[in-house]
């Protein structure tokens, strides 16, 4: 007889008539599926240019608890009636084809794995998968012309036969995580865009130079010039009348939104350079004037009077970059002396480190060849802690570095101070990455950094969070304060190379499973925080519950056999599971 899990690998059994999926119709998880359970709808049938695809494992996430919990408040689906057209959660999704289009026979093939990026655009339109469309807490979903003819192609990433289903779903979170240690920001003015030049010290703008911050194709559409004098504005007219931009010369600052609405399009300037050391109120002034991806560049010797407040929410969604030197060069200012990667043999701080996520950047620090040496893991949960120890410390000994564990709850601030300047040295952290959405903890590790460090703002703090930094370390130390949200394509593609590699072990995530029937525990055990991991569901299970895998011994001993001695999730692991509990036609 033909192995269960061949079968199903191979999609060689009948599908079933009915089709579990969780509906969403309002907000609250009481609004996710019907009396508890997911809903019993029947076998999708796709047309000509649709995919049908076997969902085999799916990861619970934050986003989803976000989502479930303001509904059609959420900004992904605003306004959308859910109580008549209910969406299905679900984005960290492993996929099997187990129906064919009659126009795509000759691109996808029954059996197939796919990995899906989940942040889908379609003729301009955010289309995104498990929110706009609907997701993967189904047993099958359809996949559809903006999946497949997406903005930026196909958003179904192929995946081997041999890959874990577990490691592949996880791979998504996964990117996000190594989307953060990608972060770099463009080197010069941006090609066709609005810069400001603004002379906070007319004596000292005199004195800089641009360098080849103009260097690439053609420089600013548009630039404006306030209070810029001397050799330098000389340089900076010379560059207008050579490659046609228009120059503006507006010397009264005391309007920006004037200049934003007459020279920036009113979205704000997507570069703004200040020449010497400006006064807080006018940092804080133009700072907000910044477009998407816009660079602030700071010129200048001499610190500011006082800290600045910033709005940390758009660093980390908008993609905003403060960037600086004190070499009198605008160049020097954009020059990127290394990406957000954790510095090799550096020192490196992860703020609320025992929740999901943090626990993957906590893994990837203390296991990545050339990575930093010392490692401070820092969260109030002392059960969290324990287990970053037990699941990571082997693997940082391993390469000579050291994963420290503290609970800043356990001691006096003074005492937790004074560990971490031992630990540094009294010279600060390479590198700082705030899990927690709390502006006094984000405040905190700026307050950490060593010269050049980085600041990576992971959590997702909304836009309008206000934090005060001290920005003159910015051009004075070089440090720099950078966030990302969500991966592109070529993250995700690139975090499956890295997990194929052995690179990286998704799997280590893994703190729950359970099956379809199981994803409304699953997702209540994620907003409380329950496990020191990642909740994964296989949707073709339908009667696995909820289980940490610290207790699967109890539940599936020939399951929990398979883990590794610290109990952590394998492939071995996985392919018992399906083959005990997979119920095929």
């Amino acid at each position: 007889m033909t192995d269960v899990l061949e079968r199903y690998r191979k999609v060689e059994y009948p599908l079933p008539e009915y089709n579990l999926r969780w509906e969403l119709y309002g907000a609250g998880l009481e609004n996710l599926g019907k009396g508890g359970k997911p809903v019993h709808a029947p076998m999708p049938e796709i047309g000509p240019d649709e995919l049908l695809a076997r969902v085999d494992a799916v990861g619970l996430c934050f986003s989803d608890i976000k989502l479930i919990t303001q509904g059609a408040e959420h900004p992904r689906i605003f306004g959308r009636d859910l109580a008549n057209d209910p969406t299905v959660p679900g984005h960290e999704a492993s996929l099997t084809i187990v129906k064919v289009g009659g126009n795509l026979k000759d691109r996808f093939h029954v059996g197939e794995r796919y990995l899906i990026q989940a942040d889908v655009f379609y003729r301009g339109v955010s289309m995104a998968f498990g929110y706009v469309l609907p997701g993967a807490l189904q047993q099958y979903v359809v996949i559809g012309t903006p999946i497949i003819e997406g903005d930026e192609g196909c958003y179904l990433i192929p995946v081997r036969d041999t890959d874990g289903y577990a490691e592949v779903a996880l791979s998504e979170p996964w990117a996000c995580v190594v989307a953060s240690h990608r972060i770099a920001h463009r080197e010069t003015l941006k090609s066709m865009g609005s810069a400001w030049f603004i002379g906070a010290d007319r004596e000292y703008s005199a004195r800089c130079s641009l360098g080849d911050v103009f260097a690439g194709e053609g420089g600013p559409r548009r630039l404006v010039m306030s209070n810029v004098s001397g050799g330098l504005r000389a340089q900076l007219v010379d560059e207008s009348s050579c490659r046609g931009y228009d120059l503006i010369h507006a010397d009264d600052v005391s309007d920006p939104d004037r200049l934003v609405r007459e020279y920036a399009n009113g979205r704000g300037f997507d570069d703004i350079v200040i020449l010497g050391t400006p006064s807080p109120e006018l940092f804080e002034q133009v700072s907000k004037k910044l477009n998407n991806g816009g660079i602030l560049a700071i010129i200048a010797e001499t610190p500011m009077s006082r800290k600045v407040q910033i709005d940390v929410g758009r660093i980390h969604y908008d993609g905003l970059h403060f960037v600086g030197t004190a070499t009198r060069s605008v160049a020097d200012a954009y020059k990127v002396e290394r990406s957000s990667e954790p510095k090799a043999n550096g020192k490196t701080w992860i703020i609320g480190a025992g929740g999901p996520m943090g626990q993957m950047h906590t893994q990837l620090a203390a296991s990545k060849k050339n990575g930093p040496l010392l490692v401070v893991a820092t969260d109030v949960d002392e059960q969290r802690l324990t287990e970053l120890s037990k699941r990571f410390g082997e693997a940082a000994l391993e390469r000579g570095a050291d994963l420290i564990t503290l609970n800043p709850r356990a001691v006096d601030p003074d005492s937790f101070d004074e560990t971490l300047t031992t630990l540094t040295g009294g010279r600060g952290f390479d590198d700082v990455i705030v899990m927690a959405p709390v502006p006094a903890l984000i405040e905190q590790g700026a307050s950490w950094l060593a010269d050049g460090g980085i600041l990576n703002i992971f959590a997702g703090v909304p836009r309008g969070t206000i934090a005060t930094f001290d920005v003159s370390a910015v051009y004075l130390r070089g440090v720099r304060y950078v966030g990302s949200s969500g991966s592109l394509i070529s993250d995700l593609r690139y975090t499956l190379e890295q997990t194929q590699k052995g690179e990286l072990s998704p799997n280590r995530s893994v703190a729950a499973i359970g099956g379809i029937y199981a994803v409304q525990d699953g997702l209540r055990a994620v907003k409380e925080g329950s496990f020191p991991g990642k909740v994964v569901i296989w949707p073709q299970l339908e009667d696995l519950p909820l289980v940490p895998l610290v207790r699967l011994g109890e539940f599936l001993p020939n399951v929990a056999e398979k883990l590794t001695p610290s109990q952590m999730w394998t492939k071995e692991a996985e392919e018992e599971l399906l083959r005990s509990q997979l119920k095929l036609g």
